[in-house]
């Protein structure tokens, strides 16, 4: 499936940022001692392991805000499976474009591209079942859109990217409105515009049956139920909503928790906590 590009001024805002916090005040000064006038390097970015491939776009920015007439060639697109020895770019600039915009684009190239390889594991682990891989607002501040993007490139789904896409009602939401679940779901749904979805997070079937009694809610989060439970819980909800599954969820188990018959899979921790993909940049 073709992947559709992040919007260019989406990558500008992050790599402007990444450059500006990694040049200082005063550049590449190292750089700048070894240099030699009008020196031109080409260098290759190499997969040193298997993994999918994320963020080419804002790698090749890391170079042109520093050098718009650089050189910047992709071999490979966002989404693609690669393995160890894979080239993936190839970039050719002035010595101090290419030096100073190194650890930009590996950075964010080897961050995203994990996101992505590990969101990919989890969605071939429950291939056999109808249930989406979904990330969660659990991003890195600043990061949120090209994250999200990594995990589409992944074969994954996003769940609400701000506060006002969607009405979410957790734990903390209901000790505001007092504990009173049907109270809040009306409350939600009074408030909210005729296409904003309601979701409720629940922890016990208790809870969930409560809820289904005033037929409110568009989905339920399933927070940390045991397989036997979320079966309990989907059947409950019979169709009328999505069932959402969420904490706890890992490569190892995702296909048991899939099995339950739950819609989507919610895990927080594809954007905040994955490894980096090892990727290098080679001075040809």
């Amino acid at each position: 499936m073709l992947l559709p590009p992040l919007p260019l001024p989406l990558w500008e805002g992050v790599i402007r940022a990444a450059l500006l916090e990694d040049l200082g005040t005063a550049g590449d000064i190292t750089t700048q001692a070894l240099l030699k006038p009008g020196q031109r390097l080409t260098a290759t970015f190499r997969a040193r392991e298997r993994g999918v491939l994320a963020g080419l776009e804002g790698a090749r920015l890391a170079f042109t805000l520093l050098d718009p007439h650089c050189a910047f060639t992709p071999h490979k697109q966002d989404g693609a499976a690669i393995k160890p020895g894979d080239v993936l770019a190839t970039v050719n600039a002035g010595a101090e474009t290419v030096l100073a915009g190194e650890r930009t684009a590996l950075n964010l190239l080897s961050h995203l591209s994990g996101i992505a390889t590990t969101t990919s594991q989890v969605v071939n682990a429950v291939s056999a079942t109808k249930a989406r891989v979904c990330c969660t607002r659990k991003t890195l501040p600043g990061l949120r859109a090209v994250q999200k993007y990594a995990v589409r490139a992944g074969g994954g789904s996003n769940h609400r990217f701000r506060l006002d896409d969607a009405i979410l009602i957790k734990d903390n939401h209901l000790a505001l409105a007092g504990g009173d679940v049907v109270y809040t779901l009306r409350a939600a749904r009074a408030q909210a515009g005729h296409l904003v979805s309601i979701e409720l997070e629940v922890d016990t079937l208790t809870q969930l049956e409560t809820a289904l009694s005033c037929n409110v809610a568009d989905a339920y989060l399933l927070d940390n139920m045991p397989p036997a439970t979320l079966r309990t819980a989907v059947s409950m909800i019979d169709g009328r909503a999505i069932a959402e599954a969420s904490g706890g969820i890992t490569p190892t188990n995702a296909a048991e928790i899939a099995g339950t018959g739950v819609d989507i899979l919610s895990l927080g921790w594809l954007t905040h906590s994955v490894k980096a993909l090892d990727i290098g940049l080679d001075i040809d």
